[in-house]
């Protein structure tokens, strides 16, 4: 059932309940209350005044003379009248004020509790408290050593600061980055306005605007409000950074009358009566939405938790069978015993040691290491993306961008530089097919030819250039003049210059009934007193052109077969959705001027100089981006206000539309029914006409198939698609606050191909974690089982490795593979072949070397009567031997774990990752230290030279280990023992298909098309599926047969 939305407001429900609104009965005496006004700026469905009864009563509802404006003097009792808010308090009170109110930013003790907010973090803690309390128990109860040092605070204490480390980094690298996002995103709340009061014109700030206002408005003025034309004199306004619509629109008082905020101006002069303010304007509604959502979990966070919890379980569930084990041994040890059953307080002690043998297995169980190494990977990638020009507001947005499959783009400012530009040309019959060729162009044809298309753009233009409100020098006016204007200033030429030296005797302005703009200029040095310069909509131009300049310069009569070539070449320009402009000239003499009328243009009898082709072009690099995505296994679709056409053309100039995929309107896709929806973004690779509404419709019909969404933006209208993407990547440059605010990362250069760069940094990191629990896994496997087997073997119930030993701290190629499916395992087939593989292998050397080592090192003594036994201090020296092995077997092991593929050369770009050297070195310095000064503190004996190389020689078994792991063929392991199943993400439609489909469609079209010729036959053939019938209908194929 078709959806009954289409003409839902932008931005929803009209009414809106936030604080500053106030309630809408309180109108303070006004005939109109927010909500009511609210339809009038709605820029998908607006009502206009004669709807509401006429402009004059909205005036006389607001209580505002349109000659006049606000009167100064309109304050209440109350009001002490010294500022504009105490003037205009039940103004304000009714309407709200042009202020957003400050958004709550995240205190650094509100990061510390985000940051804490982890499972692991919270297993950690427990773990850690617990272990503190017993071992405090231990050190400073009754039956304590006093030779032996209180040390047994370290193992937890170890614990708690590990977890520290990893809330405060978080914490830390979070208000860094908030603090960097603030100041790249600081407000400019000092510009002022053009306000009509008290019947004249005063420049007031922006955030004293009131609704009621009388607002002036010149080209350049940025909008700050909503409102509605009163009067106009050729208004043209660019709300494309608001609505996504590149086109600009000419605004007039009766039909196309609504102005929203966060527009620009660009042409013409006028008066508008502001409706709205604050937070009830369109940017302000928007910018208020994007505070209100809060981010899901990413896929890594989720697959995190997971783990934890299971980890959790199964350390628990080796702790209680090793407490019960324990417990049960001492008991039945004791009753078999020839001695006497030990006394109340002994046995107490002993299962306080077996408590802990017990909290020692959950300790080891959890990955304590895990959170640092994310945390440390995460603070290390935005790092480096900053210098990749990737600002990640938002930390997790990093690893989650890693498993993106989807990037939906906005076209306007995004894929292209939202700055319209001649691209192409035919000019005295010579071409140039970029702008790049132009200056060519310009050595080619005759300088008097050349100077005469120059003097015509500069001179019959109402464009200027200025400072915008960035202070960067912009040309003012509408997007084509612009263009036209930056095509000559390109060549060398200063339109400034150029009208110094003319006189402009006569100024047709730009008509959309005529399509046209037209000025005579006096020419002193010309073969007549006068000169008519004509451009517009080049098949209404060249209607009115007689003769045409050719390549060599000279002034032929436009016959029928010039003419043809002339609507070729527009025709030509028309298929690549190129916006054409017809530039021509007349020479006038001054008793044919003397006959010109003031309100109708003389275009007549002109002299054609050529066609130019606009377009918004793509930003450098684009395709190339398109292309390593497609190459990476992410989907690029393009979203767009514009026109379905232009739409297309980039979208087939970036490589994003292909034969097969689906091209509609914002509109057509909104009135599927759901199912159908999900059926058609399957295909989808354009959505042009959208709405907010349409986008974020796509986003979650996206996100329901499984996929991992991208976002990119520039404008107020892409903020609530941003807030609802997995990741939202906003522009640094040209983005818009809105945006800015909703996005998780901002793009500082603006550039499409840096997003690029975010997806290999965010599968570095995702690659990077689960290196770590490769390895981590491996140690923490082998050291539960190791703890458990040990301390239930041993006479006095105690592991040959304590907690304390235990703790140890942590290219361009992955952008070739596909995606990792959201709901593939973090722990892969291979990755668990390594970490099964080595433990068992670490196990059984481990338990090997306690029962052996003595003999294996020569540590046994033989007494008196020939017995052999071991003394105290060797029976240290082998424990402590065997945790030096174990920490050589895992150095060794890291670099098995460089690797979660089957790949052979673990050493790959060793020489350039000096991290990981430095780390080594680090770690086995820190070995030393704890084997050599450790004492009690960590139950160690120093060791001698040959003990180090012999440990150090067995702990390298691990490389050996590992390539014989990865050479074991996968068949050799039952699917029932280790799922093989792909990780990677299985795309909606395989393109290969879709393109085949495509091609294959395309074929059977023209054949039912010539057959139906041959038969004279055009009824359609019988329908298919409702997905085929979908795809038939906005298929890239049917809508455009060259794509």
């Amino acid at each position: 059932m078709p959806h009954d939305n289409a003409r839902e407001p932008l931005l929803g429900s009209h009414h809106h309940h936030g604080a500053s609104n106030h309630e809408a009965s309180s109108t303070g005496g006004f005939a109109y209350t927010i909500a009511d006004l609210a339809p009038l700026t709605d820029p998908t469905n607006p009502t206009t005044p004669s709807q509401m009864g006429g402009i004059d009563k909205i005036l006389k509802g607001l209580k505002v003379d349109p000659k006049v404006g606000l009167h100064s003097d309109e304050a209440d009792s109350h009001s002490t009248g010294k500022d504009s808010d105490g003037k205009f308090s039940a103004r304000s009170k009714a309407f709200g004020r042009n202020i957003l109110p400050t958004a709550k930013s995240a205190t650094f003790f509100d990061l510390v509790k985000r940051a804490y907010n982890d499972r692991t973090l919270i297993l950690l803690s427990i773990a850690a408290f617990v272990s503190l309390g017993v071992s405090v128990y231990e050190d400073y109860g009754p039956h304590h050593d006093p030779s032996e040092p209180r040390v047994g605070w370290i193992e937890g204490a170890a614990i708690l600061a590990a977890v520290a480390a990893v809330v405060f980094t978080n914490a830390i690298n979070d208000y860094q980055k908030e603090r960097q996002f603030r100041k790249l995103n600081a407000k400019k709340d000092d510009r002022s306005v053009k306000l009509l009061r008290d019947g004249r014109e005063q420049e007031i700030n922006i955030k004293y605007i009131q609704v009621g206002d009388i607002m002036l408005m010149e080209p350049g003025d940025l909008l700050a409000v909503d409102g509605v034309i009163l009067t106009s004199h050729g208004i043209t306004c660019d709300e494309s950074s608001a609505t996504g619509e590149s086109d600009a629109l000419k605004k007039d008082p009766e039909e196309k009358c609504y102005v929203i905020s966060g527009s620009k101006v660009l042409d013409g002069s006028g008066k508008m009566l502001v409706t709205a303010v604050g937070p009830n304007s369109f940017f302000g509604k928007t910018m208020m939405a994007m505070r209100e959502a809060t981010p899901d979990e990413t896929p890594l966070q989720v697959k995190l938790d997971f783990l934890a919890e299971s980890i959790a379980k199964l350390g628990m569930a080796a702790a209680i069978a090793m407490l019960i084990t324990l417990v049960v041994k001492y008991f039945v040890q004791n009753a078999l015993s020839n001695e006497d059953f030990p006394p109340g307080n002994v046995i107490f002690s002993d299962m306080v040691k077996i408590v802990i043998q017990a909290i020692t297995i959950v300790v080891v169980a959890v990955p304590e290491g895990l959170p640092m190494a994310v945390t440390l990977a995460l603070a290390y990638a935005t790092t480096q993306m900053l210098r990749d020009n990737n600002l990640v507001r938002v930390l997790s947005a990093c690893e989650t961008m890693g498993n993106a499959t989807t990037v939906c783009s906005d076209k306007t400012g995004t894929l292209t530089q939202n700055k319209m530009t001649i691209v192409e040309g035919t000019l005295s019959l010579k071409s140039f097919t970029r702008m790049d060729d132009a200056k060519k162009w310009k050595t080619e044809v005759k300088p008097e030819v050349a100077q005469t298309i120059i003097d015509g753009i500069a001179l019959n233009s109402s464009a200027f250039e200025d400072k915008d409100e960035k202070g960067n020098l912009t040309f003012i006016g509408s997007k084509t003049e612009s263009a036209l204007l930056g095509f000559i200033k390109f060549l060398g030429a200063s339109y400034s210059n150029i009208r110094g030296d003319y006189d402009i005797v006569k100024m047709y302005p730009f008509s959309s009934a005529k399509k046209t703009m037209s000025c005579v200029v006096t020419t002193p040095n010309g073969d007549e007193k006068y000169r008519l310069y004509v451009k517009g909509a080049s098949e209404i131009v060249l209607r009115a052109c007689t003769h045409y300049v050719d390549a060599e310069g000279h002034i032929r009569t436009l016959d029928d077969a010039a003419r043809t070539k002339f609507e070729q070449i527009i025709s030509s320009y028309a298929d690549k959705a190129l916006r054409t402009i017809c530039l021509s000239y007349r020479d006038v003499s001054e008793h044919e001027f003397k006959k010109f009328k003031d309100d109708e243009a003389p275009n007549a009898k002109l002299t054609c100089l050529g066609v130019v082709g606009i377009q918004d072009p793509l930003r450098p690099g684009v395709v190339e981006s398109v292309a390593s995505f497609a190459e990476a296994g992410v989907t690029v679709r393009m979203i767009t206000g514009d026109n379905l056409q232009t739409a297309k053309a980039i979208a087939k100039n970036a490589g994003i539309l292909m034969k097969g995929g689906v091209a509609m309107t914002g509109p057509e896709f909104r009135a599927l029914s759901k199912e159908e929806q999900t059926e058609a973004v399957k295909r989808l690779q354009v959505l042009a006409r959208s709405s907010p509404t349409d986008k974020t419709i796509v986003v979650r019909r996206l996100q329901e198939l499984g996929e991992v969404i991208a976002v990119t933006g520039d404008g107020t209208n892409d903020g609530p698609a941003l807030k609802m993407a997995d990741v939202g990547f906003s522009m640094g440059i040209t983005g818009t606050e809105v945006a800015k605010e909703a996005s998780a990362i901002v793009l500082m250069d603006d550039n499409f191909s840096s997003i690029l760069k975010a997806l290999m940094w965010g599968r570095a990191v995702n690659d990077s974690v689960r290196k770590f629990l490769q390895f981590q896994l491996t140690v923490n496997i082998t050291a539960v089982v190791l703890s458990f087997v040990s301390a239930i073997a041993s006479k006095d119930n105690q592991s040959v490795l304590s907690a304390v030993q235990l703790l140890w701290p942590p290219s361009p190629d992955v952008l070739k593979r596909q995606p990792t499916s959201r709901n593939a395992p973090l722990i892969n087939f291979n990755m668990w072949k390594m970490i099964i593989g080595q433990a068992v292998f670490q196990i059984v050397l481990n338990l090997s070397l306690l029962h052996y080592g003595a003999q294996l090192f020569h540590l046994q003594s033989t007494d008196k009567d020939g017995n052999v036994y071991v003394s105290p201090h060797n029976l240290k020296v082998l424990r402590t031997m065997i945790f030096n092995t174990f920490v050589f077997l895992q150095v060794f092991n890291e670099l098995n774990c460089r690797r979660i593929d089957d790949s052979l050369n673990i050493f790959k770009n060793l020489h350039n990752n000096k991290i990981f050297i430095l780390v080594q070195f680090v770690v086995i310095g820190g070995q030393y230290i704890i084997v050599t000064f450790g004492g009690q503190a960590f139950k160690t004996v120093p060791l001698t030279g040959a003990q180090w190389l012999t440990t150090l020689l067995i702990g390298s078994l691990s490389l050996p280990v590992g390539l014989f792991l990865r050479l074991l063929p996968s068949y050799l392991i039952p699917e029932s023992v280790l799922s093989h199943k792909s990780e990677e993400h299985t795309p909606l439609i395989n393109p290969a298909k879709m393109r085949f489909q495509g091609v294959t469609r395309s074929i059977q079209n023209q054949n039912r098309f010539f057959d139906n010729v041959r038969r004279g036959n055009n009824r359609h053939a019988k329908q298919g599926n409702s997905a085929e019938n979908l795809w038939q209908k906005y298929g890239a194929t049917n809508n455009s047969a060259d794509v």
